[in-house]
């Protein structure tokens, strides 16, 4: 892993969890929006879902990506804890239309804040302890099955009714056993994700008092 200027302040972990299309990636996008691309990035989770290159098209369809399990949170770990230690990383890059990590990797520096948002984040116990701040974007199941009607059936090519039978048989479900439970664990509960103007100023205002 190449190193930054070490005298600079460390980054500012921020962690954004929530149920899947509740509007973590709005929220963390808003916030990124505010500051220049040289104070702040984000990154997700998405992209440490496990590679599965190695299974057949027909078995990578199978993942439960709503299960802790699917996804490689030692590895983002490992990467978030470096960039809070001043280093340059090279994340993967999950392609959902192939059930596996693409060949690319996406380099990441060290800003002063660093975002990182996905459903399962604050079900790791080193991983969550490593953020310094933690918010929980809580917003109806219902809504949220709506959104990721339209983005999956737009951005993933999948049809209404197999984003519906996902949903009932995994989603919701993953949301109920692990992702509620972890809303005990945020440090600030954020309804309406990132249409919420006055917690997206709020949050705002820490990162100014953090950069100075």
């Amino acid at each position: 892993m190449s190193e930054v200027n070490q005298g600079a302040r460390r980054p500012l972990l921020v962690g954004v969890a929530g149920a899947s299309a509740s509007g973590k990636s709005l929220l963390a996008q808003n916030l990124k929006q505010s500051l220049s691309s040289d104070l702040i990035q984000v990154i997700s989770e998405d992209n440490y879902y496990r590679d599965q290159a190695h299974l057949e098209m027909s078995d990578r369809e199978l993942t439960n990506y709503d299960h802790p399990n699917a996804v490689e949170h030692d590895l983002l770990f490992r990467h978030v804890t470096r960039l809070k230690q001043g280093e340059i990383v090279d994340i993967p890059c999950y392609d959902f239309t192939q059930h596996t990590r693409s060949e690319r990797q996406q380099r990441i520096e060290p800003t002063p804040i660093i975002v990182v948002e996905g459903i399962m984040l604050f079900t790791h116990p080193e991983l969550r302890e490593v953020l310094d701040l933690r918010f929980f974007v809580d917003t109806p199941l219902d809504i949220c099955l709506l959104r990721r009607i339209q983005r999956d059936t737009v951005e993933r090519q999948r049809s209404v009714d197999s984003v519906v039978q996902q949903y009932k048989k995994t989603v919701r479900p993953g949301y109920i056993n692990f992702i509620a439970p972890t809303k005990q664990h945020a440090d600030v509960i954020i309804p309406r994700g990132g249409k919420n103007a006055v917690a997206i100023e709020l949050i705002h205002s820490r990162f100014r008092e953090y950069i100075g």
